[in-house]
């Protein structure tokens, strides 16, 4: 069984810093991109950032560019989202999700985690 597991939300002040990891189990994913999405209440879900668990193709949305790091761990078969210089409106439910394209799109993914609630305070 397919597992994505995210961790690292929390509270933090405007310019602060958070590191949301994703934990993946159940198959081999060395085939497969991993991406990151948000869903603010009222908002539709959007893209965030991209990787290919082989390396390779990293993507981010034009609002997180330069701010935030896609990375994974190899040996602990973790997808990192390292965020710098956050703002309020980067404020949403951040969600883990693996498929075969390295896609803004959320509709090519198959698998997805629970979500981690990031709240930046101004």
């Amino acid at each position: 069984q397919v597992q994505l597991v995210e961790s690292g939300g929390g509270l933090v002040q405007a310019g602060g810093s958070l590191r949301l990891s994703c934990a993946a189990s159940g198959r081999t994913f060395s085939t497969y991109a991993m991406g990151w999405f948000r869903q603010s209440p009222g908002k539709e879900r959007e893209f965030v950032a991209v990787i290919r668990w082989s390396g390779g193709s990293i993507y981010y949305a034009d609002s997180v560019k330069g701010r935030f790091t896609i990375s994974r761990d190899y040996a602990k078969n973790t997808v990192l989202l390292q965020m710098n210089s956050l703002k309020p409106e980067d404020t949403a439910v951040y969600y883990c999700a693996a498929g075969p394209l390295a896609s803004t799109h959320d509709g090519s993914y198959d698998y997805w985690g629970q979500g981690t609630q990031v709240t930046v305070s101004s």
